[in-house]
């Protein structure tokens, strides 16, 4: 049986995996990197790529 977990939560899941993986998130190039692997392993989609880039840069202003 497949569990069905909302989008919300894979956001929060891959966050978290990337406050653990300690990202230098004041790199620009590793951020994305970071944040490209985190949307291939919680199967994010180019909308929360964005937010996740957004929340990681700490612009609160867009969102």
């Amino acid at each position: 049986m497949t569990t069905v977990i909302p989008q919300c939560e894979l956001t929060k899941r891959a966050i978290n995996w990337i406050c653990e993986q300690q990202i230098d998130m004041d790199n620009p190039a590793a951020r994305r990197k970071a944040i490209e692997e985190a949307a291939r392993r919680f199967n994010l989609g180019p909308l929360e790529e964005e937010f996740l880039e957004r929340f990681l840069k700490g612009d609160s202003a867009n969102g």
